[in-house]
């Protein structure tokens, strides 16, 4: 009997008391591992395939160790450019021995869901659009008329005073000097 399983994202083919290296699990030694993941299932002459998984079906494991892989090299060069890079790495395994395979009745490994949030339907264009100009219209206009109220016109630039003047709805105020702004917005 044997199962093909998915177990850390690689699939691996499986039989009882068979050794496996795979990429370093969270579990601690000595601790058992059921992997639910199924692809295929192979008892005798029955095969059943997975769509994608086999439901009820699980892998049971022992972790024996953690360990470091073997040493890899990675060496590039281009020729006759003068170009060497060597470098490389150990990989972080996890030492498993297949203790037994479940073809059904298995129970489903439980992962913490988070509830997902109700999402606010996004307004349309045409809305944002209508609001937004009305919204920041109401808060120049109050901006201008604080300004206007509690501030010496002739501290602010001939560019601010344009501002206040647009927002106060002056017309011509682009060709406007600063002591015709400044009158007009008294």
């Amino acid at each position: 009997m044997y199962a093909i399983v998915e177990i850390a994202g690689q699939q691996f083919k499986v039989a009882k008391d068979q050794k496996v290296y795979v990429h370093r699990l969270q579990d601690e030694e000595g601790s058992k591992v059921t992997f639910d993941n199924v692809l295929l299932l192979e008892d005798g002459s029955d095969i059943t395939i997975g769509a994608p998984a086999i439901d009820g079906a699980a892998v049971e494991a022992k972790v024996i160790k953690h360990l470091k892989g073997d040493k890899v090299i990675v060496f590039k060069k281009k020729r006759r450019k003068g170009y060497k890079k060597k470098n490389g790495h150990r990989q972080y395994l996890t030492e498993i021995v297949i203790e037994g395979i479940i073809a059904s009745g298995a129970k489903k490994s439980e992962k913490k869901a988070e509830p997902k949030k109700a999402a606010k339907p996004a307004p349309k264009k045409a809305e944002v659009k209508a609001e937004a100009p009305k919204k920041v219209e109401a808060k120049v206009a109050k901006k201008v008329e604080a300004k206007v109220a509690t501030e010496d016109l002739s501290k602010n630039t001939v560019a601010e005073l344009r501002e206040l003047a647009k927002a106060k709805g002056i017309e011509g105020y682009s060709s406007m000097k600063k002591a015709e702004l400044i009158a007009a917005l008294s």
